[in-house]
């Protein structure tokens, strides 16, 4: 499995609870596409989330997102951590 960071612009005033309520959504079905999100960070003034996750392909991390209403704007692959 790959770890993918994804990005998602324009949540301009996020708070807490929506970021969680987001992140639980993505939990609630990840293993419908072998995908495991593994923590959620949030930006409320820039509007900009990130998404860490282990997943077999970046296809799989952004169905999840889509279907859980929060399409991410980019995904990367992190082969590499130290």
């Amino acid at each position: 499995m790959t770890r993918f960071m994804d990005v998602h612009h324009g949540m301009e005033g996020i708070t807490a609870d929506q970021l969680h309520q987001a992140h639980q959504a993505d939990l609630a079905i990840e293993a419908e596409e072998g995908v495991r999100f593994e923590s959620a960070w949030a930006d409320p003034e820039s509007g900009t989330v990130y998404c860490l996750s282990e997943a077999p392909s970046a296809d799989a991390v952004q169905r999840i997102h889509e279907r859980a209403g929060h399409k991410a704007d980019e995904i990367h692959a992190v082969p590499l951590t130290v």
